[in-house]
């Protein structure tokens, strides 16, 4: 089977859907299957191997909180030409950008899939402009995937097939086994914060937290992975406060360093999360885990023992006193991360690759 994963967020940067096409495509791989990844180009010094096709320019955007992107085709051409050239049996499309998912899937003659990434309940001009081309996507779409049931609400209208399958993690990569980093290695409990520097990643709250812990406790630190444009703002705040460390954006072999490193990972988001990748790799890495429970987290740990520790978003306090339980706690935390790594177990690339395959099978 020839399969186009396509992406509308650009590859330039880090980010959770460029990291589940990057693991399903090789998930599909290993099992003979022939998989291009078409992504749209931000910069003109972009270089990618050789399955991968650059098609369309990602304009960033900051909406709600966080970077997005609109991208177009200026040249519609340039789709068939792709089209033809590849003769794709699937395409599927990772979230449904506009102008540039409908210029594709007007010229698709393959089965079309969607997955929606996107926690867009609160943002209704999204919402609305899929309800508007809901006619376009139930004519020439065969289903619709979500990784969290609450990410298939914007396609309530849609006819087609529809099914619920998670993310997946690299159980290879993010496992106990990895190697600590050297210089954060002693008696000091660190807590690590990973992701962009903005609002909806919630880093600011996280640094109110350790301030009140750092109060009473002197062998916590806290690690900073990633930038973005509050990383200024948030440095300031935390000027004074001592043992926190800003790693800048960290990628490739080292990040899971950073959480086989951490004794608890913490993250912060607001909101606008429909899922929780980061938590399920630092669980995979055998850490327990504290947050804001926004409705992805909250879907990703409903009826479990992970509920205990998600405080109330935007809650400061809360949040410290989740961290604290596990600063105080030696056993708490290895009892914690022991049930992570089982729980990561469920969402191994293999696992969800064979869901997909199916999915496509049932669309047939």
């Amino acid at each position: 089977m020839k399969i186009g994963l396509i992406s509308f967020h650009s590859f330039a940067n880090p980010g959770g859907v460029k990291n589940h096409i990057l693991g399903l495509a090789k998930e599909f791989k290993k099992r003979g299957h022939e998989v291009k990844i078409i992504v749209p180009r931000r910069s003109f010094w972009e270089r990618y191997d050789k399955d991968t096709i650059l098609l369309g320019t990602s304009i960033p955007i900051n909406i709600v909180g966080t970077q997005g992107d609109i991208v177009f085709n200026f040249n519609p051409f340039a789709i068939k030409k792709v089209l033809e050239r590849e003769k794709f049996d699937v395409l599927h499309f990772h979230n449904f950008i506009i102008p540039s998912a409908t210029q594709i899937l007007e010229k698709s003659k393959s089965l079309n899939i969607i997955t929606s990434h996107a926690n867009i309940e609160d943002n209704h001009i999204i919402k609305n402009m899929l309800m508007g081309i809901s006619g376009k996507i139930n004519k020439k779409v065969s289903g619709v995937i979500g990784v969290a049931p609450f990410n298939l609400n914007p396609f309530n209208n849609f006819n087609g097939y529809k099914a619920v399958i998670p993310n997946g993690i690299d159980l290879n990569e993010f496992n106990p086994s990895i190697k600590r980093i050297n210089k954060f290695n002693n008696d000091k409990i660190n807590i690590l914060f990973l992701g962009r520097l903005e609002e909806r990643k919630g880093l600011i709250y996280l640094l109110k937290a350790y301030r009140i812990l750092k109060e009473k406790y002197d062998d916590i630190r806290l690690i900073i992975v990633g930038d973005g444009p509050l990383k200024k703002d948030c440095q300031k705040y935390a000027s004074d406060i001592k043992d926190v460390y800003w790693e800048g954006v960290q990628t490739g072999s080292i990040v899971p360093q950073y959480f086989s490193t951490c004794d608890i990972y913490c993250s912060p988001a607001i909101f606008g999360e429909s899922f929780g990748i980061v938590l399920l790799e630092a669980m995979a890495c055998g850490k327990p885990v504290v947050g804001f429970s926004n409705s992805g987290y909250k879907e990703l740990f409903r009826g479990t023992k992970g509920e205990e520790f998600l405080a109330e978003p935007k809650n400061e306090k809360e949040l410290a006193l989740k961290l604290e339980k596990l600063i105080v706690n030696k056993n708490l935390r290895e009892e914690m991360g022991k049930w992570g790594i089982e729980k990561s177990q469920n969402y191994s690339w293999n696992k969800v690759a064979d869901q997909v395959l199916q999915f496509y099978k049932k669309c047939s």
